[in-house]
């Protein structure tokens, strides 16, 4: 009998609990962002491609362009490589940089002017994330004021957050791009989610501790300044125009004029004091040599 039972238990199959499959996320949202520059750019620009290339898995590069051709060579490119949106750094004078974001084919599209760019690499901040993991976007409340912040707004939205199920992200939101509206200029940061105190083991009663979580800066930095709205990509009728943007060509050349005038006001300076020195010289004493 105790033979028998002990076959009967062999020929019984163990109810091991089996783990649980999650589902696949349907990858429906197949957006794409052409990232391109113009010849000349410098490195700091360079650098800022790369960091927004590990930013943003949807990002398709190409080499740079000649803007001689025009610009609207870019939405052919783009279209062949089946990308709904592109970002051009167009390079002048070596020195000013300025940063298209246009939705293809029909547009709208926005030039910026480019400022005070700081890389990943020259921050050297504290902060990191994933590469290819969804960003939670921040805006702030001014760009619901405008209708040209609204529609900027949008564009951000579109070009800046990473397509749902996309196959080169990853399944976690570990930072945050926050976009201010400061003077008129747009200012766009990128900070990592860190739970200050905690560890991973930890991360599950985070919530039920009530603590908030902390935010550590990555990179990168950047400012841009609005300069024209276009209906059209990178071509057509302008929507907006910003009146109190100055090109760097003019603020140089302010700049030049102040300069040349405070040169001026030395040299003049300079001849007053002449005078007034010679005005204090005495003149010779005829009776000076009578007692010698």
């Amino acid at each position: 009998m105790e033979k028998d039972k002990k076959v009967a238990m062999k020929g019984k199959k163990s109810a091991a609990p089996q783990p649980a499959v999650k589902e696949k996320v349907k990858y429906t949202n197949k957006q794409r962002c052409l990232v391109l520059a113009s010849r000349g750019v410098n490195y700091r620009t360079r650098h800022l491609m790369k960091d927004l290339e590990s930013l943003m898995p949807h990002y398709k590069p190409d080499v740079k362009l000649d803007i001689k051709k025009g610009l609207a060579e870019i939405t052919d490119i783009a279209e062949m490589k089946s990308c709904t949106y592109s970002i051009f750094f167009e390079t002048r004078r070596h020195t000013d940089v300025y940063m298209w974001i246009s939705r293809i084919p029909n547009g709208p599209s926005v030039r910026f002017l480019l400022q005070n760019v700081h890389t990943t690499e020259e921050l050297k901040m504290t902060g990191n994330c994933l590469m290819g993991s969804r960003p939670l976007l921040l805006f702030d409340k001014q760009f619901d004021s405008a209708p040209e912040l609204q529609l900027i707004k949008a564009l951000f939205k579109e070009v800046f957050a990473v397509p749902l199920g996309h196959p080169k992200s990853k399944p976690f939101v570990d930072h945050v791009m926050s976009f201010f509206v400061v003077d008129g200029k747009i200012w766009i940061r990128n900070y990592q989610i860190s739970e200050k105190g905690l560890t991973e083991h930890d991360a599950e009663k985070f919530a039920k501790r009530g603590e908030e979580p902390s935010l550590t800066e990555i990179g990168p930095r950047m400012v841009l300044e609005i300069i024209r709205i276009f209906d059209d990509s990178f071509t057509g009728k302008t929507l907006y125009e910003n009146p109190n943007y100055v090109s760097p060509t003019a603020a140089r050349s302010m700049e030049k004029k102040k300069n040349s005038g405070s040169y001026a006001k030395r040299m003049k300076a300079l001849e007053r004091l002449e005078q007034r020195r010679e005005e204090m010289i005495l003149p010779e004493d005829e009776l000076a040599d009578v007692f010698q």
